[in-house]
């Protein structure tokens, strides 16, 4: 089980991403927008730098919904891979069947 302030930070983390998505995606348009002048872009860039850091998606950890483990995460579950094979030898997972050969 990870840390609960971990899980608690990244959870902060995709609260602060999703409230800034408009405002982010606004200005990375108009920073990439080719046909403004120079001045307006960089203007752009700069308020976009004046966001906190934890608003970038970047920013933002695939965790195990289940224990939180951060690495080893496989998406199509949203879950580790030691709970995905637990789940999976238990036959928990819908169409998912331990191979051997």
């Amino acid at each position: 089980m990870a840390k609960l302030s971990s899980v608690n930070k990244n959870e902060r983390r995709k609260k602060l991403v999703k409230q800034y998505a408009p405002k982010l995606a606004k200005l990375k348009a108009i920073a990439n927008d080719t046909s403004l002048d120079e001045t307006e872009r960089l203007i752009a860039r700069l308020k976009m730098a004046e966001l906190p850091r934890n608003s970038n998606p970047t920013r933002v950890r695939n965790r195990c919904q289940l224990t939180g483990r951060s690495r080893g995460n496989y998406r199509k579950f949203g879950l580790s891979r030691i709970m995905l094979r637990e789940l999976g030898n238990k036959g928990l997972i819908p169409g998912l069947t331990k191979s051997s050969w």
